[in-house]
């Protein structure tokens, strides 16, 4: 392989990478951007909606690039799957929300972010009793086709994920741009209490932004499993580690700095993996995060939070 043809086959992969991790670390800077909160519960909700992605596909009858079961097209099966995972894990994050975060949202320090861990725990385990620790094989629904350029390859799963992913966001970027609700996140991150004298509702604002971040974790989950076809109870960490340093790198509580982080990160892994080795991609990784954070804390494209209290 020429080192162009390399330097192809790394940015294929590193914007693959990239997708999965810009959708995971939207999740920690929405709710950051309203609540000031690092979420680490986000880490196994990514995982439990994969899990969730398994399941549906298989009560659909997916085998392989076959359906089954409900002879429904391919396409309307995934759509089918996506809608399903995206709404439970939202779900799941509001009722993190709403049981156990909102009552802390008075006490100062950081409970609630050790309440976060807490949970991120109980869902690891709730799912390593449930299925096991060993790894789950994904179906592979998406259809082999490849285009070739020299020694590199471009798969149409490839094309796809980022498809997918580019919707996403630019749905997530209207919605907070241009729908009342949007605005009234972006009113509530900017002051709560002022956010609630013009009439917002900052608890569904709060909730909304769980929902959202929770369900972009679970359609995060489910690209990972149709692109590595597989889901194992402890893919969170990893995954999650790297979104939050991701969410870090872009700026924390910024929407298109997440996104960028996100790429940045996935094109710095594959890069890394491929010249040096997935050991030294970890420490490259995480010092940028450390480096971000000593040097430059409110990263690329964030800007110094002003003070709420």
């Amino acid at each position: 392989m020429t080192t162009g043809e390399l330097f192809l086959q790394q940015l294929i992969n590193g914007l693959n990478l990239g997708a999965m991790y810009s959708l995971l670390a939207l999740g920690f800077t929405l709710v950051y951007g309203i609540m000031e909160l690092i979420n680490f519960s986000h880490f196994n909700v990514f995982m439990v909606g994969a899990f969730i992605a398994l399941g549906v596909l298989r009560l659909m009858g997916l085998d392989g690039q076959i359906v089954i079961l409900t002879g429904l097209p391919l396409v309307v099966v995934i759509l089918v799957a996506f809608v399903v995972t995206m709404f439970s894990t939202g779900m799941i994050g509001v009722g993190i929300e709403r049981l156990l975060l909102r009552p802390l949202r008075a006490v100062t320090g950081p409970a609630a972010m050790i309440l976060t861990i807490g949970v991120s725990y109980i869902l690891f385990n709730i799912i390593l009793i449930g299925v096991g620790g060993d790894t789950r094989n994904f179906a592979n629904p998406l259809p082999s086709v490849s285009w070739h350029f020299g020694e590199a390859t471009l798969r149409l799963r490839d094309v796809l994920i980022w498809g997918i992913t580019i919707v996403l966001m630019l749905g997530l970027t209207y919605f907070v741009q241009f729908t009342k609700l949007g605005k009234g996140m972006r009113a509530t991150a900017q002051d709560p209490e002022a956010a609630r004298m013009m009439g917002v509702e900052v608890d569904n604002v709060v909730g909304l932004s769980f929902f959202i971040g929770s369900a972009l974790a679970g359609a995060s989950g489910l690209i990972f499993g149709l692109y590595y076809n597989y889901a194992k109870v402890d893919m969170g960490f990893s995954a999650g580690l790297r979104a939050f340093t991701a969410a870090v790198l872009g700026g924390i509580g910024n929407v298109p700095g997440a996104m960028l982080g996100g790429v940045l990160i996935g094109l710095i892994e594959a890069g890394s993996s491929q010249l040096i080795g997935q050991a030294w991609a970890d420490v490259i990784i995480f010092s940028i995060l450390v480096i971000v954070l000593v040097f430059r804390p409110a990263g690329l494209l964030g800007r110094q939070a002003p003070n709420k209290s």
